[in-house]
């Protein structure tokens, strides 16, 4: 084909689009693209290069038009596809819609409820932008066939997504009020594909509009976590990083006792446009800058960041010459399931592949039983009917399975600030109570090697240099287990005797990530171990990063 054909065959696919798109903003952003061919023909060749395909984590992609970006007709079709594929599974009930506070979230949402009202079927629609948490819960408390939250959680700001929970009928005893698996994802995928012209879909009303007492229960619920006879003075400072959960945080932690968090002034309220972190991301560097200072100035005990849809909680602890450290993802899940061993929490504790193997040691020496999973809540919230407590390393937490099988950072912020009270009432920090766990168990040192990609295919490159030159010892180790889990998944597990690295792309952003852990036993000095422990994750990072032929 010559160039010539090549852009008229484009420019066909494009004008095809617009005839069916619902959207005249899309419509004319498409318009103004074949204007500018041939110069824009990159552009619309990569808006028109696949249509955003429904996986297990929903949609999630760049605001625009066309097929391969998230805009109303996108959403349309996949909000019918749900709708048939719920009328294919004979589900009955409503389906709940949430939405946060992006760019186009509220009206992706009512578009959606139009669909599901279209096809005959009750759109419950929350109060306004809201926790992806609430939604969660909702699916259950109010008996839906399912559950749509509109968000793109921590996602640059031109980004949003499609998030789809199962309600008790589909879901059953493991999944009502989790993210869908495999086979609903394909499923629904081909529901979505099967679909005739967009015109075609039937659109009913806005949906109903939940009042405010659907969150009043939600509340109610993860005030509950907390025991209202252990301590609750507590001075903590919070963000919700521009994003919905701040006034719901403050809300939590005053009706379970603890005085209201402080919140980062300019970071409290929802804005579209993150406009004072380069990624609204908790993990990301520099993005609880802010929330540090305002900790030092308000000379507080702990503090707590959100992501945008309040569905991962990140933590930071004063270090005692002025300064604050953020605790990792591992720390903090480590800090959650002692706390609950302690307080006798029976059942099962749970992380994924990626996560420390310090819950896997805290169980065996305690006698809780112990799962792990693939990486993602979805799968962690189904491992045991008796779950007792999940986490994963990428600050996420169930604190309380009974009502809410999924990640939630307000109720795993709350349960931080129920340790945060009792270690401060003897005086002591959250830091103390990990150098007491190090003591127990020994030092597990965790790090990440993450790599940015324009190219997808250079992670499958990456991970093919891996298998093709696999390791025979890590830190002068022999290496004692390699597991290469394809086809199940594209993740390679190897271990040493104290050292673990697990390499894997990522499942929601163009990234290479290795994940590296080091034991070391304590042996009199804390200190000393520690600082062994953190030189050894930096040389393991860059061996790994030299096998996987990537900077570090």
């Amino acid at each position: 084909m010559t160039d010539q054909t090549n852009l008229d065959a484009l420019r066909a696919e494009a004008l095809q689009w617009i005839t069916d798109d619902p959207d005249k903003a899309g419509r004319d952003e498409l318009y103004r693209l074949l204007d500018g061919l041939p110069e824009t023909a990159d552009e619309l060749a990569d808006r028109f290069s696949g249509r955003l395909k429904f996986g297990t984590a929903g949609l999630r992609g760049p605001l625009r038009a066309g097929p391969n970006g998230m805009n109303l007709a996108v959403v349309r079709a996949a909000a019918a596809g749900l709708a048939n594929w719920l009328d294919a599974k004979g589900a009955e009930g409503p389906v709940v819609v949430g939405y946060d506070a992006r760019h186009g979230s509220r009206e992706f949402a009512l578009e959606t409820a139009r669909v599901v009202t279209g096809s005959g079927r009750r759109a419950l629609v929350m109060p306004g932008p809201l926790p992806t948490p609430v939604t969660a819960f909702a699916v259950t408390r109010l008996d839906g066939a399912a559950a749509v939250q509109v968000t793109a959680s921590h996602n640059p700001p031109q980004d949003n997504g499609y998030k789809v929970y199962l309600g008790r009928e589909l879901g059953g005893d493991l999944g009502a009020g989790a993210q869908i698996v495999p086979p609903a994802d394909t499923e629904i995928e081909a529901a979505i594909e099967a679909l005739g012209p967009l015109s075609e879909i039937p659109l009913g009303d806005e949906g109903e509009t939940l009042d405010e007492g659907v969150l009043d229960e939600y509340l109610a619920a993860v005030a509950s976590v907390v025991d209202p006879d252990d301590p609750k003075r507590l001075a903590s400072v919070a963000t919700p990083m521009h994003g919905v959960g701040g006034a719901t945080l403050v809300k939590a932690m005053v009706r379970a006792g603890f005085p209201a968090p402080s919140l980062v002034a300019e970071q409290a309220e929802p804005d579209a446009d993150f406009p004072t972190v380069a990624f609204p991301n908790p993990e990301e560097p520099g993005a609880i800058d802010l929330l540090k200072a305002l900790a030092v100035d308000e000379g507080a005990d702990v503090a707590l960041a959100l992501d945008p849809d309040a569905d991962r909680c990140s933590v930071a602890v004063p270090t005692g010459d002025g300064g604050w450290r953020q605790l990792s993802g591992n720390e903090v899940g480590v800090l959650l399931a002692d706390h609950w061993m302690r307080k006798g929490r029976k059942g099962t504790y749970a992380t994924t592949i990626v996560s420390t193997t310090q819950l896997k040691a805290m169980c065996a020496a305690r006698g809780f039983a112990y799962m792990e999973t693939l990486t993602g809540f979805k799968w962690l919230a189904r491992t045991s009917p008796d779950l007792a407590f999940a986490f994963e390393e990428a600050l996420g937490y169930c604190v309380a399975p009974e009502f809410l099988r999924d990640k939630d950072g307000i109720s795993a912020a709350l349960v931080v600030a129920e340790i945060a009270a009792g270690q401060a009432a003897r005086f002591a920090t959250l830091q103390d109570r990990l150098d007491e766990l190090a003591e127990e168990f020994g030092v597990y040192e965790t790090g990440q090697l993450s790599v940015r990609v324009e190219d997808l295919a250079e992670i499958a490159a990456c991970m093919k240099r891996l298998r093709a030159n696999r390791p025979a010892s890590l830190l002068d180790e022999p290496v004692v287990d390699y597991l290469d889990r394809l086809p199940e998944a594209d993740v390679v597990t190897i271990t040493t005797a104290n050292a673990r690295v697990v390499a894997r792309p990522s499942g929601t952003e163009p990234k290479l990530k290795a994940y590296l852990e080091v034991r070391e036993d304590v042996g009199g000095d804390l200190q000393a171990a520690r600082e062994r422990a953190r030189a050894s994750v930096e040389a393991l990072k860059a061996e790994i990063a030299a096998v996987l032929g990537v900077p570090h």
